[in-house]
Order: C-alpha cells, then structure tokens, then sequence
C-alpha cells in the first residue's frame, strides 16, 4: 500500500523551463532594443556558449553528479560555503554569466564587454520575476495531503533549489520533507538518495511512489531503488532506455492510479 509520495521539483511540479525561456526572452529584449538583434538568435548563441563554458570548469562533473544544469549557473548564486565544490561554484560563477552572455553576443558580431556584463546581471533578475507552477500542482497536492506523507527530492544547489522555493512559498507547507542533492552529496538516480528518502520516510521500498519528469533520474533511481515510479510526460517523448512503473500527461492522473 502507498503511503508516501516523492515528488520531484523541476518540471515536474514548478515549470522551469518556462521560467528560463521567459526569462532568456526577457534578457533577451533588452539586446534588441539597443541592437536590433534577433532576440532568439542571442538566446541560442547565448545557451550554446553557456553549455561550452559550463562543461570546461573543474566543477562540470561535481555538477553532473548533483544535478545542476548551466542555466542554472546563470542565475544560481550557490552559497552552500560549507562544501568546497559549492565554493568553487560560487567563485566562478559571476565570470561565467558574463561570458555566456558576451561570447553570446560575439556570435552575432557584438563586441561590447560591458553590455554582455549588463545582460549577465538583468538574467538572475528576469528569472526570479518569472516563478511558473503548472496549473494542477496546488490542486492535486491539496488533494493528497490527508492521505499521504508528501516528500520533495529535488536534484540541485540547497541555494539555489531553496530560492526557488521562496519565490514560490506556497509549496512547501504540502511537504512532510524536502530532501536536496545538494545537501546530501549525491543526486538522483544514485540509488543511495533514494533509500535516504525511504529513511526519512520511515517506509518500505513498496510504500512509496516517486513521480517526476526525467527518466535519467526520477524514473532510473527510482527503479533502481525498487520503487513503483510515475513519469509524466508532458511533451509526449518516447521511453527508450527506461521504462516507468505508469506515464502520465497531467499530474491528475495521478488519482487514478492511487486508488
């Protein structure tokens, strides 16, 4: 019998990338009003220069093994001073948003450093204006609360995860327990996460049912843990190399399986 429910954050419950696209759409802007730029072009150049950056620091494979994607790098401040890779992160952080932005530029044929700088610091702005939760999270969370002990596993920066979090406070109060990558040292789909979370939980394997919409890692770690898992696919992709315990387009199907 389900007892425990395990969410995962990012696309799954918040719409993220919602909020990055609005918010590269917004940065974005900016350069065409001064420019007369191609606004998507500067995104895509932009993305394209972040991942390159991204993966040539020192940090890229603490940043696989916790979850952390370059765009978050863009906005993510990562003050978790405890842990000496989180620093590190934090120390290259503000010289990778302005190369992002600047060598994003370039592509287009703008030279003009200070602008790019400019850009770097209107990104982490534009995105804490841009908080989006998907239409049915609140409905569906509400309606499981009563029955269910409600926890959050989310890959990430505590940082970072945290202040989105902030800029959406009305999610937390549903959880029993929030349980970051960042804090315990390893992400999804390490198995060892997981069984942290059925310990946290107080359950057995078979008590649990983890929902998320990444296969790599909700749905892998999951399945490696021996825990029934929901994949919700919202774009209608294909399950290639992992398969779910059930799929889902909209998280209201939820009660469907449940009962």
């Amino acid at each position: 019998m389900i007892k425990t429910i395990i969410f995962d954050l990012d696309d799954t419950l918040l719409w993220d990338k919602k909020s990055v696209k609005t918010a590269f759409e917004k940065t974005c802007q900016l350069a065409k009003d001064k420019f007369d730029i191609d606004p998507e072009q500067l995104e895509e150049t932009t993305r394209e220069q972040a991942r390159h950056l991204y993966q040539g620091y020192e940090t890229y494979p603490f940043t696989q093994m916790i979850g952390i994607n370059p765009f978050e790098g863009l906005w993510g401040n990562f003050l978790d001073e405890d842990d000496s890779d989180f620093q590190k992160m934090a120390a290259l952080a503000p010289d990778y948003r302005k190369q992002s932005w600047i060598n994003g530029l370039k592509q287009l044929g703008i030279e003009d450093e200070a602008f790019g700088a400019y850009l770097a610091e209107q990104f982490p702005k534009k995105r804490k204006e841009s908080p989006f939760v998907y239409e049915e999270t609140f409905r569906v969370l509400e309606k499981l609360q009563p029955d269910y002990q409600l926890i959050m596993l989310t890959n990430g920066s505590p940082d970072l995860q945290n202040t989105k979090l902030t800029i959406t406070p009305e999610l937390r109060p549903y959880f029993d327990h929030i349980i970051i990558s960042g804090d315990f040292g390893k992400g999804k789909p390490d198995p060892s996460i997981f069984e942290h979370v059925l310990e946290t939980a107080g359950i057995k394997c078979d008590e649990a049912l983890m929902v998320g919409d990444n296969l790599m890692t909700d749905i892998l770690g999951a399945n490696r843990t021996g825990i029934k898992s929901v994949w919700i696919n919202r774009e209608g992709k294909t399950a290639d190399e992992v398969e779910p315990t059930y799929e889902i387009k909209h998280l209201e199907e939820l009660f469907d399986i449940l009962s």
